[in-house]
């Protein structure tokens, strides 16, 4: 579970940090930020992030339970 959890973490970054510098385009961000919209992106990535972290935790214990009974 903690090797997952670091790889995913790593990944998150490498992903994020070639978005970053993918983004050569300024005027839709800054044109969502005066709207005030980029706050509404930013809390559907983070929900969605959030089940995701919730769902691999749920799914961890599951097997981790049925490793043990067997």
């Amino acid at each position: 579970m903690k090797n997952k959890l670091i790889a995913f973490i790593l990944s998150i970054g490498v992903f994020s940090a070639n978005a970053q510098g993918a983004a050569n385009n300024e005027s839709m961000a800054s044109l969502m930020r005066s709207n005030g919209k980029i706050y509404v992106v930013v809390a559907v990535v983070l929900t969605i992030l959030f089940g995701l972290f919730a769902y691999l935790i749920r799914l961890d214990r599951k097997i981790s339970k049925l490793e043990k009974e067997s």
